[in-house]
């Protein structure tokens, strides 16, 4: 992962905001989501780690009326600990809650539910069973993902999702670790994992996994594999060239000018262009095969008189 830089202007689509969102992901979030509200599952949404605000300003476009939408982050806040701090201090100086605040309010009205502090306080302000999606997106250290897990499952409905990013990455080691044990030995449920993320369920994935395979089955812009570890399904996706799905606009934006025609090449006289000439007459080309003998015969005889 590498920095992703701030911009000092208002975003005019999703794209334009910074941050580390692949198209195959926003896609899940996307149907995982519309399903949700599909089967009628209630319940608010919760994001932890939010960066330049690009998965939450996702997030937010799905909200149904009676939900809320809460966010945390450290923002410009001190990290609880000197490795978080050193974490954030590499990967996130350039973040701030006035540009995720500009970001998001760009495409929505009003602005989700702002926690700016370590996410192990998110059990003391969200409340529990009262969630139906969460994104874990904090430090990437064992200790806090094991604890953002742990709040993830007590914030959660019975058949809430919970994704949680950077889960096999090689520079995020603790994730992967915290990630797995929540499988092996936390009842954690995998629903699928993407290149960069691992969707699962404290309840039955099945049903979800199957309708699942049912749409990636039919695109043909990602690569797709099961496989089975420790009892547990593995629906594998990986992009094939997908692109982003369609976002609305935010309200700074504005359409590229239409393409304008060239002018009109100025037009020069060439060579090629030039009316042709006339075909010679008979009479000019006996004269132009008959000249030159003519002319060299003249110019012996004038030497053999001076001589």
């Amino acid at each position: 992962m590498t920095n992703a830089q701030a911009t000092d202007k208002h975003p005019g689509e999703l794209t334009d905001v910074p941050g580390w969102f692949p198209p195959l992901d926003q896609m899940l979030f996307t149907w995982l989501l519309e399903r949700q509200q599909k089967q009628d599952i209630k319940g608010d949404l919760l994001e932890l780690g939010v960066y330049m605000g690009k998965s939450a300003i996702l997030l937010g476009h799905h909200l149904q009326d009676g939900e809320k939408f809460t966010v945390c982050d450290l923002f410009e806040g001190d990290a609880p600990d000197g490795a978080n701090q050193a974490e954030s201090a590499k990967s996130y100086a350039s973040l701030t809650q006035q540009i995720f605040e500009r970001n998001y309010l760009s495409f929505h009205d009003d602005l989700p539910t702002v926690i700016a502090a370590p996410s192990s306080v998110v059990s003391e302000k969200v409340a529990p069973a009262s969630c139906r999606f969460v994104h874990v997106d904090a430090s990437h250290l064992y200790e806090h993902v094991h604890g953002d897990i742990g709040a993830a499952h007590d914030i959660l409905v019975p058949e809430g999702i919970v994704v949680l990013d950077d889960f096999r990455s090689e520079h995020t080691p603790g994730v992967s670790v915290a990630a797995w044990e929540a499988v092996l030995n936390r009842g954690l449920r995998p629903i699928c994992l993407s290149t960069q993320k691992l969707y699962g369920t404290w309840g039955d994935p099945e049903p979800l996994q199957e309708e699942l395979l049912d749409m990636l089955r039919q695109r043909s812009d990602v690569g797709l594999s099961v496989q089975s570890a420790a009892g547990h399904r593995l629906v594998r996706a990986r992009s094939r060239g997908m692109k982003p799905p369609p976002f609305p606009a935010s309200r700074h934006y504005v359409a590229p000018p239409a393409a304008s025609k060239a002018p009109a090449a100025e037009v020069t006289e060439s060579r090629a262009a030039r009316p042709a000439r006339p075909a010679p007459s008979r009479a000019r080309r006996l004269a132009k095969d008959l000249l030159p003998p003519l002319v060299t015969r003249a110019v012996r005889r004038a030497r053999a008189n001076r001589s």
